[in-house]
């Protein structure tokens, strides 16, 4: 195998996903988790933006992502540990190494409406954000949210990210769609992420 930039891309991409992800209850190495990214058929749409979901069916493939992730992983690491929370975190950090930050080469502002470039920004704007205890820490103190929305987040805390089921993590996402105007990308809650400090 020639060693590409692709495979590069993936491997740092797991890499971040997989130490990001592994948290006290659910502790796995980064091979663990770049292995249970292939085997979840993540590492296929991560070879080109044209593989990501339309933004409207997103949402839905990210919970089938979520739960062969938690399928796979349970039966690799033979315990059934893996949360929607967890598996969340690996996909998003990945999607988001790999496509949100370098979306910063194709613009964010395209000028044609049916450009390649329009629809892969579109595309890229629907990934999730990574979900942690600084940025729901963050969120729970905004006072420019609806009472629904800060609802949420505190629910979300009280719970932990790395204990959401499926239910709670879809709820937390639409909170933060709410929050998030339509038409910008939802990694800019993480405005208020202040792990970079």
């Amino acid at each position: 195998m020639t060693y590409s930039l692709q495979e590069h891309s993936h491997r740092f991409s797991a890499w971040t996903a997989g130490r990001a992800a592994s948290v006290n209850g659910c502790r796995f190495t980064v091979e663990k988790g770049r292995k249970i990214l292939e085997l979840s058929g993540l590492q296929k749409v991560s070879e080109s933006v044209e593989n990501l979901p339309s933004p409207s069916n997103f949402d839905a493939d990210h919970e089938k992502w979520r739960k062969i992730i938690i399928r796979k992983a349970n039966k690799l690491l033979c315990k059934e540990i893996f949360t929607h929370g967890v598996a969340a975190k690996l996909i998003n950090v990945y999607l988001k190494s790999i496509f949100v930050c370098g979306a910063y080469y194709l613009g964010e502002k395209a000028k044609v409406i049916d450009s390649p470039k329009v629809k892969a920004i579109q595309k890229i704007n629907a990934i999730h954000p990574p979900i942690d205890s600084v940025l729901l820490n963050e969120l729970c103190r905004l006072n420019n949210c609806e009472r629904e929305q800060i609802l949420e987040f505190k629910k979300a805390k009280r719970i932990r990210w790395s204990n959401l089921d499926s239910d709670q993590y879809n709820n937390l996402i639409s909170a933060i769609k709410a929050f998030i105007p339509s038409n910008q990308g939802l990694w800019r809650i993480e405005e208020h992420w202040r792990g970079f400090q």
